[in-house]
């Protein structure tokens, strides 16, 4: 006769067996064995539940205010959007006409910033992961690393006009304005990238080497290829962020005013970030521009989310077909 005490030694596959044995009888008993190896399972069940239900709470709030905000631009800003408004400069003091060199610019500030950032952030992890060995210039490596992504983008800015259009003599220009917002989202490249060569299985490594390649032809040929798709998540949050940025163009790049659009790197250009602030803070008839404020909020966010759409759609092809 078994005892009616659970023994303190029973094993998980013993639990699970007994739990079996107690569904196809007549069901648990109180203070027999069944009953006590079906309370855990049935907490763990609940708490299961309970942990999951949570996430699924925070991700449909997220989802919820990203509707509210889109749902408020929309209201405000479609009215706001017609082809005058997207192929036109501002005129009559931004009251009137268009936001294509904002569009312009914005485009190139973002997709610039890539093209700094990329390369050197993925080089540096590619350093971290593959090469670096740990010590203390390893950990002060990384501390850098991490105070970096947490530094505000007004100080940014402030280094970009002393350093880039100051020091280095590049004045406000398309330039300065790349190489500040290529320092900003450096961060972020180099921990996603470094992340993306951490998922590369050992193995793979182990093959190559085994099969003669050095190591750097083990990481260009074959490290490389399979952690790429994950480096562009990096550049997916990087472009977000690169795009949206104010405080760290208003001092090196961006303008109130130019009707033109920049012929070279060393001329200034107009972007949807600093216009909406300008037209909502400095503007000389700030009323009248709101619906032109919100409509330019709103090309903000479908020039981002256009970006990153192709962005991800070139990962998950990527993904599909190595």
């Amino acid at each position: 006769m078994p005892s009616p005490n659970l023994p303190e030694n029973l094993s998980t596959n013993e639990i699970s067996l007994g739990s079996e044995l107690c569904r196809r009888d007549a069901g648990p008993k109180e203070g027999s064995v069944c009953a006590e190896t079906e309370k855990p399972i049935r907490t763990r069940h609940l708490v299961e539940k309970g942990v999951f239900s949570l996430f699924r709470g925070a991700a449909a709030i997220n989802a919820f205010a990203l509707l509210i905000i889109i749902g408020f631009l929309v209201y405000n800003g479609a009215g706001a959007i017609n082809w005058t408004f997207l192929s036109q400069a501002p005129r009559n003091s931004m009251t009137q006409g268009g936001i294509f060199p904002c569009i312009v610019g914005t485009f190139l500030l973002s997709f610039g910033a890539m093209l700094v950032a990329f390369p050197w952030g993925v080089a540096t992890a590619i350093y971290l992961h593959e090469y670096a060995r740990p010590g203390l210039a390893m950990r002060a490596i990384r501390l850098g690393i991490n105070n970096l992504a947490g530094v505000p983008s007004v100080v940014f800015g402030l280094f970009g006009l002393a350093f880039f259009v100051t020091w280095c003599k590049l004045g406000v220009s398309v330039l300065s304005g790349v190489l500040t917002l290529g320092a900003l989202i450096l961060p972020v490249i180099i921990g996603t990238a470094e992340e993306a060569l951490r998922s590369v299985p050992a193995t793979y490594r182990e093959a190559s080497l085994g099969l003669g390649a050095t190591k750097w032809q083990t990481i260009y040929r074959v490290v490389l290829p399979a952690a790429f798709p994950g480096m562009l998540t990096g550049s997916i949050l990087g472009i977000s962020r690169a795009a949206g940025e104010t405080a760290a163009i208003m001092f090196t790049a961006a303008v109130f005013f130019t009707p033109n659009l920049p012929s070279s790197l060393f001329d200034p250009v107009m972007a949807l970030p600093y216009h909406v602030y300008v037209l909502a803070t400095a503007g000389t008839e700030i009323e009248v521009t709101r619906p032109l404020q919100y409509g330019t909020a709103l090309i903000l966010i479908a020039l981002v989310f256009g970006m990153n759409l192709i962005a991800i759609i070139y990962r998950a092809r990527l993904q599909r077909h190595p």
